[in-house]
């Protein structure tokens, strides 16, 4: 295992949550933190990134604690990462390059893959001049995993040929992303999207609903780890009333998620733009919960979400004690739930279907027989009652979304 020294700068009373977090990050790729070290940002040093009598501190802990590794809490530049470890003598790592690290870890599908190659290459173009030296490395730990583990080319024209061809190769699977979701939002099935900060517990979350709706979808991959969910995984369950939606889990949000990571990501998250709700999930447990709800939120006004339908589960309850537990009380935009209690997920999928049908529309339509197709298609999705029935065709009473009654419009009695 690894032994880090970790260092950022004092930007704000946060410091001590984000250096919580970066301790979370190495523990994922099974390295660990020996020593935190913090540095007020007026005296910083361009060639460094931290001030002169900084570095020396960190070069007596790093004979003192036997450290293999620094790790920066902030981006640093080619120039920097090499200055650094000429003076330190030991492997450096900055946060962006630790996250990229974890992905290339945790990425299994071919699509995850590339995207994590894409990122890879993107956060190390730019830094070629100064990272000849780290790049050469292989196998060598933290910052060198998965496909960009190859010695890169140091021929800027040769790196710029691969990201193009993985950028080609995302395209293609995006338009069949779109395709499918197109097909998705134009059907009569609700479309519910999970997303959260890392280990919060969406893919739990998703697999208590899939077990108590009997829908019979395949569970997914949940394990307590960060990232353990790089693409988006989407499941049929079935409310209490019959009726059905599609549940989507998406990847994990953590502070400052790199740039070049969102963007190699974005054909992923742009799904969520099709959701009729967001479920906002959050660890309840986590002492640096405000950190959390408020990294979700930031990626969420990227990604221009803020004008859906939102409903933020406080997820984890069994962890807190009992007075805590007492107190807490369920709200219009609020749930209190652990995903470990079969009760509190049926409460969640009932609170899904109550928002999701809020603005229902209650009708009477006239179908005829000829038009069973309509009929199983409305009965998918909606609790159905047969009103009476004539020669020709059936009468039945049901609330339709606003995209169904519009669709379905001619059908309607007035």
């Amino acid at each position: 295992m690894e032994r880090a020294i970790i260092y950022t700068i004092e930007f704000d009373s946060k410091t001590d949550e984000y250096l919580d977090e970066l301790e979370a990050l190495l523990e994922a790729c099974d390295a660990e933190a020996i020593v935190r070290v913090k540095q007020s940002k007026d005296v910083l040093n361009p060639r460094y990134y931290m001030g002169k009598g900084k570095l020396d501190e960190i070069k007596t802990l790093i004979e003192a604690n036997d450290i293999d590794l620094l790790v920066v809490n902030d981006e640093l530049s080619g120039v920097q990462t090499r200055n650094l470890e000429d003076e330190l003598d030991i492997k450096v790592v900055d946060r962006t390059n630790l996250i990229l690290d974890i992905f290339a870890l945790r990425a299994e599908t071919v699509e995850a893959k590339l995207q994590v190659e894409l990122a890879q290459l993107s956060y190390r173009l730019p830094r070629l001049v100064g990272m000849n030296n780290y790049l050469s490395r292989e196998g060598g730990g933290i910052g060198t995993r998965g496909p960009g583990e190859q010695k890169l080319e140091t021929d800027r024209r040769h790196i710029q040929e691969q990201i193009d061809r993985i950028k080609n190769k995302l395209k293609e699977a995006q338009k069949s992303r779109d395709n499918i979701s197109k097909k998705r939002n134009e059907s009569d099935v609700p479309y519910v999207s999970i997303i959260g900060y890392t280990n919060c517990g969406k893919s739990t979350i998703l697999n208590s609903m899939i077990r108590l709706s009997e829908s019979g979808a395949k569970e997914v991959l949940a394990k307590d780890m960060l990232f353990a969910t790089l693409q988006t995984f989407v499941r049929q369950i079935k409310f209490s009333s019959g009726s059905e939606f599609i549940a989507s889990d998406t990847v994990g949000f953590v502070s400052n998620l790199p740039t070049k990571l969102v963007e190699a990501f974005k054909g992923t998250l742009e799904e969520l733009k099709y959701a009729d709700l967001i479920l906002h999930v959050v660890d309840i447990s986590d002492e640096n919960m405000h950190l959390q709800i408020e990294t979700t939120l930031d990626l969420m006004k990227s990604l221009g979400l803020m004008d859906k339908k939102v409903l933020r589960v406080y997820n984890k309850v069994d962890k807190l004690d009992e007075h805590r537990r007492l107190s807490l009380k369920d709200a219009e935009d609020t749930i209190y739930i652990s995903a470990k209690n079969d009760d509190d997920v049926k409460k969640l999928i009932d609170k899904i279907e109550t928002i999701i049908k809020e603005d229902y529309k209650e009708v009477t339509m006239r179908l005829a027989f000829k038009d069973s197709a309509i009929i199983d298609r409305l009965k998918k999705s909606y609790a159905v009652e047969v009103t009476k029935y004539d020669e020709a065709s059936m009468y039945i009473k049901v609330k339709l979304s606003q995209k169904d009654y519009n669709k379905y419009k001619e059908y309607v009695c007035e």
